[in-house]
């Protein structure tokens, strides 16, 4: 299963400089009833989580939400789109007490 196409993320905390360990983080992908969770895990001391989804990846809708608790930013929310089933989806998220930065990670 290792080796099946996932949704992974990144947390770096920008105001220190180092990465965002023991942020909880939730994934879940949009049905037609609402939301179905799909993974869920802790960022570790990197400030990775490697494979979020459990399961097989399907096309669709996904949030993927962020504990941050921070000093401004509770949770972060984003939501994506994934058309393309082979390839992995990595999310990472910048964050600092006032701002919050996301792309579409390689």
């Amino acid at each position: 299963m290792d080796d099946q196409p996932t949704i992974s993320t990144h947390v770096l905390d920008t105001e220190n400089g180092t990465p965002a360990a023991g942020i909880e983080v939730s994934l879940f992908r949009l049905t037609a009833d609402g939301e179905e969770e799909v993974g869920r895990s802790t960022t570790d001391a990197d400030g990775r989580v490697r494979r979020l989804l459990i399961g097989d990846l399907q096309t669709g809708e996904y949030v993927i939400e962020f504990a941050v608790r921070g000093e401004f930013f509770g949770t972060v929310a984003l939501t994506f789109r994934v058309d393309d089933t082979s390839r992995n989806y990595h999310v990472p998220l910048l964050i600092a007490p006032y701002s919050v930065v996301t792309y579409r990670g390689s």
